[in-house]
């Protein structure tokens, strides 16, 4: 053994890069937020062609109100350039383009033109949107343009070992002046994620997502408006039954209590049921229930 050699420590993992600022406490809201789907009769629809492009059909039916609504979106990647081209529609007859151009200016920067135009009014917007994000930070910049004054909307969030802080802001050229203003700071490791956040300094909110098990998730989340006296509070859970079907449950400070069932009927087919019970008026009536199937092919 040569004593003289310097000692050689191993080489640092590289740090993970950070979420955007619009995913922090994203985990918390999927279990909150999928797998439901009150007062709703919906059905989504995805195929490919043999030319790579990509077909998403949408439709629902409100059971209350009775109205529908429905959208038509293809997509085409070019992938040896990182360039991605997605047309839009929807029942409102509004069209919409995007332009994508990925990792080729630079490693880690997304830009993005995106456009829309309303046949019936005659009403048309534009936005740019650049993204870049490389290891401990995620940096987003988007501008609205608008005929009274490009809108420009900023965000940045940093990460250190499991430790994120981020800032998001809006300033209105219009107006000269923020319109948005928030922040945010948490902390994520593999099964445990911890999230707070202050919008415009009078709304203060907080998440907490674990992966209990193999097969269970829960979900907190607490919101809390300056000047009111009234605390939004929910706990939320997912349990993997088997590999083809999980069951989904809520519950608010309200008393409304939320259940959904999705099973995988087979491959590209998965079906989801739901049901949101006021647990404080179960004789009155008004509970919502929901379905919804996926088609994949």
């Amino acid at each position: 053994m040569n004593f003289n050699q310097p000692c050689q420590r191993p080489p640092r993992p590289p740090m993970a890069i950070p979420p955007a600022y619009a995913d922090l406490g994203k985990s918390a809201r999927d279990i909150f937020n999928k797998g439901f789907g009150f007062g709703l009769v919906k059905l989504d629809v995805k195929t490919k062609s043999t030319s790579g492009v990509e077909f998403a059909t949408s439709g629902s039916s409100n059971t209350d109100t009775g109205k529908v609504n429905g959208s038509l979106e293809t997509k085409y990647k070019w992938a040896e350039y990182g360039v991605t081209f997605t047309e839009k529609w929807n029942t409102d007859n509004t069209l919409g383009t995007e332009m994508a151009i990925e990792d080729q200016i630079a490693k880690g920067l997304k830009l993005t033109f995106d456009t829309t135009f309303s046949p019936n009014t005659g009403k048309k917007s534009g936005k740019i949107k650049s993204a870049y994000k490389r290891e401990c930070i995620n940096l987003g910049c988007d501008v609205d343009f608008d005929f009274a004054g490009p809108a420009i909307h900023g965000s940045v969030v940093l990460g250190y070992e499991g430790w994120l802080a981020g800032y998001q802001m809006t300033f209105d050229s219009a107006k000269s002046k923020l319109t948005r203003n928030n922040f945010s700071v948490g902390y994520k490791t593999g099964d445990f994620q911890l999230h707070t956040n202050v919008n415009d300094g009078s709304e203060f909110g907080g998440s907490i997502y674990q992966k209990v098990s193999e097969n269970l998730e829960t979900a907190i989340n607490l919101n809390w408006v300056s000047g009111t006296n009234s605390t939004r509070f929910g706990i939320a859970a997912k349990y993997q039954l088997d590999p083809t079907a999980s069951i989904s449950t809520k519950v608010n400070n309200s008393s409304l209590i939320g259940i959904g069932y999705t099973q995988s009927l087979r491959p590209g087919v998965k079906l989801t049921l739901s049901a949101l019970v006021d647990g404080k008026n179960i004789n009155a009536g008004g509970h919502k229930l929901g379905l919804g199937l996926e088609l994949e092919a």
